[in-house]
């Protein structure tokens, strides 16, 4: 990325021309955190970011004004948005606005990346499909009810990990960025979302017969005190998933951040502090490789019995 100066920086990324404004505004209040360093830290993180992101629609929560100022979803491309921003028109499923279809931006490439850092796109979210296929990952979100917490949702992802690795299926896991867990498995892509919903439907309720007093597979809120909610439905066609190494919208830049089941395995047991990876902690463990490489890989088919 090479600025040109003035006070709107003008930038040539991968040898599109993008205007950057507003680098010193503080998104995140608390920590003093800059739009210029949020887009920093999407330009650093690209290299393991963008693979998960290529040829997904992508939903977008922006923070314009920072994260203690509100927030809106954002689905449709923006006005103004460059002729060179990919863009894919689908079908809306559920809209509570009646639309039909809608244009998607499809973030394949770091000058798109940066055009959307510096709109202060802080949270990027992704369907489990990439454009004109099946689902090509499971989800399994991990939401714990105070006082439950990371180390609960760290048990119960064992557990769901062993269950899906007796039927073939290897999951990964990565913190939500917030206060709990997701976890992913490559799938087939050649079976539909509801047959997919439908078997994290049952690994969670049978974990919510097994491990009451833990676990819940329910959404109501008022039973979810005290345990972990096993969200199933991330898999339905209309719903997405934070993407990893998303940034989050919280007080201080927290990342959903790849584990090891080694590190799952110490935050179960107590041995390893229940904290979100800060954006420099991220980056570190980028430098190492993409835990969630594997995901990238075509999967297994989903027991359908």
């Amino acid at each position: 990325m090479s600025p040109a100066g003035g006070p709107r920086v003008r930038v040539t990324v991968e040898g599109r021309e993008l205007e950057l404004s507003n680098l010193d505004k503080v998104l995140y209040p608390e920590a003093g955190f800059t739009k210029g360093e949020v887009i920093h830290y999407y330009t650093a993180v690209a290299p393991v970011l963008l693979p998960h992101l290529a040829d997904r629609a992508l939903t977008r929560i922006r923070y314009p004004d920072g994260v203690a100022a509100g927030s809106f979803f954002e689905k449709n491309a923006p006005a103004a948005t460059p002729a060179w921003v990919r863009t894919h028109t689908l079908p809306v499923p559920g809209s509570s606005r009646g639309r039909e279809t809608l244009d998607y931006v499809v973030a394949d490439d770091l000058p798109t990346l940066v055009w959307l850092a510096n709109l202060a796109a802080i949270e990027l979210h992704t369907p489990q499909w990439r454009i004109g296929a099946d689902p090509d990952l499971l989800v399994v979100d991990l939401d714990p009810g105070p006082p439950a917490g990371l180390p609960d949702c760290a048990r119960t992802a064992l557990a769901v990990a062993d269950l899906m690795a007796a039927d073939g299926l290897a999951p990964l896991p990565k913190t939500s960025g917030r206060k709990g867990m997701q976890l992913a498995a490559a799938v087939s892509g050649r079976q539909s979302a509801e047959v997919v919903s439908g078997y994290v439907r049952r690994i969670a309720q049978r974990l919510a017969r097994e491990r009451p007093a833990e676990v819940t597979a329910t959404m109501a809120r008022r039973l979810r005190t005290g345990k972990v909610f096993l969200d199933w439905s991330q898999n339905n066609a209309a719903k997405t998933t934070v993407a990893p190494y998303s940034l989050r919208g919280g007080p201080s830049p927290t990342v959903s951040t790849p584990l090891t089941w080694d590190e799952v395995r110490a935050l179960a047991d107590g041995a390893a502090p229940a904290r979100m990876a800060s954006p420099a902690e991220a980056l570190a463990r980028a430098a190492a490789g993409d835990l969630w490489a594997p995901l990238l890989a075509a999967g297994p088919s989903v027991p359908t019995g």
